[in-house]
């Protein structure tokens, strides 16, 4: 009977779908029920679910039909039909669409809408006003792109993974994009096992412009080596936050074998606010977790991620049978540790600071995490990992081709000074 399994999915807290756990972080949109819900819900189960007072029945939601943030002001569909082989390795494609505009606008809202959900895995979309994108692309309208979209620096403006609801900025957040942008569309593609083909979209709703600064917050992690058949892996990963900041949204991610997702914010006074914690992550639930108040980070917090992985057999979500050594990587059955937040700053002035002074602290934890400095990964561009390459060797007091504590500090200091 529907309304037992009501009951079952309900008290097994399978559904309604909200991962994040009471007390680590309040957000909004809270789709978890009360206990005294869950409770009532039993009852009515057991009791044969009869009918209460027909005078106070609710009016039935209305759902979106289409877009659930409304209609957008506009729509920018990918060009064509994009053929993804039935098998092989998964496909990174990035698609350039102009956005023809002749005057800046300033984006309220994204929604990305898949056209092919058994395909797409997830999108990222990023803003080119230099014209790069289109000297990439190699049939006039998309290129392959795995890891970053190949030219930067990069405007990263939003983003879609299974589960995600529209972001809708916060009234003066709105994003600038400047005339003569064009909007690049990286969709990771996974093969279903059959041909498939793909026309996703993206939809924009327009409002005036920012008041306020906003930023962006990467906290990444490549240390993933994960055996086969280990049933408790643990990453973890930080960042230090240059400046004063008010944390509005969290999105972690990770793939099939993550299990167990925390993230705490460590204060320069010594305490600790919790910013989310998942203890069963599940990649078909994702979404930006949307904090009902701001939460404030002064200057030095260490944001701290901890993810555990499992393996095993046991997980009925692993993509390998029998499991086989995960690595990171952007192939769906490989594995990530990944943490973005979205962050105010006090005036739009601040931000091209900020994020520069952020550039330098995933520098700075990419050289404390790396085994070797010939493999940057694609967050930082080819140029700046040229100029860094020099500077290390200049660092590198010792020449044994690493920085130890000391010289890594030496270094730091000596960029952060040049972007104060």
């Amino acid at each position: 009977m529907l309304f037992r399994s009501i009951a079952t999915v309900t008290h097994s807290r399978f559904m309604p779908p909200w991962k994040a756990e009471a007390g680590y972080g309040s957000f909004q949109n809270d789709r978890r029920l009360t206990d005294e819900q869950i409770a009532t819900l039993g009852e009515w189960a057991a009791n044969g679910a009869p009918e209460g007072d027909p005078a106070q029945k609710p009016t039935p939601p209305v759902f979106a039909d289409g877009w659930q943030a409304g209609q957008p002001d506009k729509v920018f569909t990918l060009p064509g039909k994009f053929t993804l082989a039935a098998d092989g390795p998964d496909q990174y494609r990035c698609f350039v669409i102009p956005m023809n505009l002749d005057h800046d606008v300033y984006v309220k809202a994204f929604e990305f809408r898949p056209d092919n959900r058994r395909v797409v895995h997830h999108a990222i979309v990023f803003t080119d006003p230099t014209g790069a994108s289109r000297r990439l692309a190699q049939d006039g309208n998309s290129y392959p792109c795995f890891g970053g979209p190949g030219f930067g620096p990069t405007g990263l403006a939003g983003g879609w993974a299974p589960g995600g609801t529209p972001n809708v900025a916060g009234k003066g957040m709105e994003l600038t994009i400047a005339k003569g942008t064009d909007l690049v569309l990286q969709i990771h593609y996974h093969p279903s096992g059959k041909a498939e083909l793909d026309q996703s979209s993206l939809g924009m709703t327009f409002g005036d412009a920012p008041t306020v600064g906003r930023g962006l917050v990467f906290i990444n992690s490549r240390a993933i080596n994960i055996p086969a058949g280990e049933s408790h892996y643990v990453v973890k990963a930080g960042m230090t936050i240059p400046q004063d900041v008010e944390v509005l949204a969290i999105t972690p991610h990770a793939h099939y074998l993550g299990k167990d997702m925390k993230i705490d914010a460590h204060l320069p006074d010594g305490s600790i606010t919790h910013l989310i914690w998942i203890k069963d992550w599940d990649f078909n639930w994702q979404g930006q977790y949307r904090y009902s108040t701001p939460v404030k980070l002064p200057k030095g917090t260490r944001v701290e991620l901890e993810y555990t992985y499992d393996n095993s057999s046991a997980n009925v979500r692993n993509p390998s049978n029998p499991p086989v050594v995960a690595h990171w990587g952007e192939q769906t059955t490989d594995e990530m540790a990944v943490a973005f937040m979205s962050v105010r700053l006090p005036s739009v002035a601040d931000e091209q600071t900020f994020q520069r002074q952020i550039g330098l602290e995933f520098v700075n934890e990419f050289l404390a995490q790396a085994d070797n400095y010939n493999d940057f990964p694609p967050e930082i561009n080819p140029a700046t990992a040229a100029r860094l390459k020099l500077a290390i060797g200049l660092f590198d007091r010792n020449h044994d081709g690493k920085l130890d504590a000391d010289e890594r500090k030496a270094l730091m200091d000596f960029l952060r000074a040049r972007v104060q």
